[in-house]
């Protein structure tokens, strides 16, 4: 009895630590992709900055003939909604700051839903593949955002939802994922 306890233990651990591995892998290739999209147009260089542990933006990206800067948290999932939370706004809002060369300076919110649907442990289904670019309003303080698959935001302090509609941004590069939830908002 007590030998099968400790395998299953030690199974759940094993799912648990594959589990994780999973979304740190989406994670890498939402932001890789993102980088790859800029480095291919001209006048842009983008860069992964490192791991979550370090207190880095996930992609910083620049065009220095344009003056521009861009400080991007990352999220990709299988899920319905995606959360940024409020330290990972801080640090990009950081760094945006510090460079006050560049005339333009945002802090994007870039959200993938993924093609499949999670309904259950390891059960998906099939839905379409979106992609949001949000950009944070800087007259605000930094707080917990869920975006939901449909596009929409909304504020999530101490598990209460508060109203945050974030703007659309449109991305110098093209993907025919990209969602504009609304023109005018």
């Amino acid at each position: 009895m007590r030998y099968n306890l400790k395998i299953e233990n030690k199974t759940k651990s094993l799912n648990f630590k594959k589990i994780a591995q999973t979304r740190r892998q989406r994670g890498y290739n939402w932001e890789d992709t993102m980088v790859k999209r800029f480095n291919k147009m001209d006048n842009w260089k983008a860069f992964r900055l490192g791991s979550p542990s370090v207190a880095l933006p996930d992609i910083l990206c620049v065009n220095n003939n344009d003056s521009v800067i861009f400080t991007i948290e990352a999220k990709s999932g299988t899920s319905t909604t995606l959360t940024v939370p409020f330290d990972q706004i801080t640090r990009c809002l950081n760094w945006t700051n510090n460079f006050t060369v560049y005339k333009t300076r945002k802090v994007i919110l870039a959200f993938k839903f993924l093609s499949k649907k999670r309904i259950g442990v390891g059960k998906y289904e099939k839905r379409e593949l979106r992609e949001f670019y949000k950009v944070w309003n800087e007259k605000k303080n930094p707080i917990d955002i869920v975006c939901r698959y449909d596009g929409t935001t909304y504020s999530l302090i101490h598990g209460e939802k508060g109203e945050m509609n974030l703007k659309d941004y449109e991305m110098p590069f093209r993907s025919k994922y990209q969602k504009i939830v609304s023109k005018d908002n």
